[in-house]
């Protein structure tokens, strides 16, 4: 029998053969990873719908494959099973016709008495590129196929993102709330016509041209920009830090970061500085919910790092950043920098972030005007240090390193003088950075 690619989810049409995790001849079960398929920022694993020996492998790396084409034949396999591209828990029961499905539990479905202000206000989850389905029980499955909901966009309040009842039950009523607004809204304005389609030039008769596809990855990001650009009202402010007695810190304490396997750096120092300026500045922690008007104080800190990886850029995120230590915020850079570089993140890893840094010290170049990765409020971005002559106090001239600061954020929640507060409050910290914070 033939296994073929189920169905990626959606917003996800195809995607590119990484790898391929099993050889002809070799016997595999039924959920077993046979190939990795790159979908937008993530590469996922593949399972086998059917268990037997590999006849034949039907695709290669770097094949652009779309659900229904044939993955790889094998014999000897029992009745296919229909597999999620993740979860084998999702998958669709086969039909039978004596033996009706499970009555579900009344007590589950029954609906909750809950306070107006209690549920979630938006039915969706913080990420459209949610692809594949998150881990649920049978019964939640089966119940949100009766009630035609998509679980990708409901948001699990488990562990691993796992959707309960209470999440089921909140996403309803977030439904029914964002009804009730939109009869009672105004009526938009009508659009100005479809937008117009794109053209392909033939750059061909003006020279030699080579041509590359667009990766999957590149198309994500391409997408995400442009809709960050064109929705958010985005400002940057800019200034200097003095990083002398930083870069003083490091030299001293590198050597011991080192015996622990975690890389003392700047971006971990800018990490630190970043948390405390943002727990006295709430506002660039937020986001705005767009549905509900309503701004998204978050009370964690879920620190995002622009990574330069050869697919492309990724942005994996740093949970609870404010209850890590220096070294243990230098430990998990060292760790999501090589799953980011080895293409090993999943889609989880890189969601839920609540600011980001963006640093291109490494790379050279001063000040940039960093892009805001919605639904975020604000990204710092960090340019290259470099020695220059400063006026001290007392009047004489010094040589310091400047460090050059690139907040952007979304003006629509932060006013210029803000923003300025920010800025200012951040640039001292890291000119005065505390060296208990540095100590092991």
């Amino acid at each position: 029998m033939d296994i073929k690619l189920p169905n990626l989810g959606e917003g996800a049409e195809s995607g590119v053969v990484v790898s391929i995790l099993v050889n002809v001849g070799d016997e595999i079960s039924e959920g077993q990873n046979i190939i990795e398929l790159e979908t937008g920022k993530a590469v996922a694993s593949i399972p086998a719908s059917a268990g037997g020996k590999v006849e034949s492998i039907r695709v290669k790396v770097g094949d652009k494959i779309t659900p229904g084409m044939v993955i790889l034949t094998v014999s000897g396999a029992g009745a296919p099973a229909t597999v999620s591209a993740v979860a084998p828990a999702a998958a669709k029961p086969r039909a039978t016709a004596a033996r009706p499905a499970a009555p579900v539990p009344a007590e589950e479905v029954a609906p909750v008495e809950e306070e107006e202000g209690e549920a979630e206000a938006t039915p969706t989850v913080e990420s459209t590129e949610q692809y594949f389905t998150p881990p649920a029980s049978p019964t939640i499955r089966k119940l949100a196929r009766e009630l035609g909901i998509d679980l990708r966009r409901v948001k699990g309040s488990q562990h691993g993102g796992r959707i309960v009842m209470e999440d089921l039950r909140r996403y309803i009523q977030g439904l029914i709330r964002a009804a009730e607004k939109g009869r009672s809204a105004p009526a938009a304005p009508a659009a100005a016509g479809p937008a117009a389609a794109p053209v392909s030039i033939d750059f061909a008769q003006w020279g030699p041209v080579t041509r590359a596809p667009f990766s999957p990855l590149r198309q994500v990001l391409s997408r995400r920009l442009v809709e960050s650009v064109n929705t958010l009202p985005q400002v940057t402010q800019f200034d200097e830090a003095d990083i002398t007695g930083v870069l003083a810190l490091r030299q001293q304490y590198a050597a011991a970061y080192e015996a622990k396997g975690a890389r003392l750096t700047l971006t971990g120092f800018a990490m630190m500085a970043l948390v405390a300026v943002l727990k006295k500045h709430p506002i660039f922690n937020s986001s705005l919910d767009e549905a509900t008007q309503e701004i998204v104080y978050k009370n964690y800190y879920h620190i995002g790092i622009a990574v330069d990886t050869e697919a492309g850029l990724l942005v994996p995120v740093i949970r609870d950043a404010d209850r890590k230590s220096l070294l243990e915020l230098s430990l998990a850079l060292v760790e999501v920098a090589n799953k980011a570089r080895e293409r090993k993140l999943a889609p989880a890893d890189m969601q839920g972030g609540t600011c980001t840094i963006s640093n291109q010290g490494p790379l050279g170049g001063g000040h940039f005007t960093p892009i805001v990765n919605k639904p975020e409020c604000a990204i710092l971005g960090l340019g290259r240090g470099a020695l220059k002559p400063v006026v001290q106090p007392e009047g004489s001239l010094a040589p310091r390193t400047l460090l050059p600061l690139a907040l952007s954020y979304d003006h629509r929640l932060v006013d210029g003088a803000q923003a300025a507060r920010f800025i200012t409050e951040l640039r001292a910290l890291l000119e005065n950075f505390p060296a208990d914070w540095v100590k092991i």
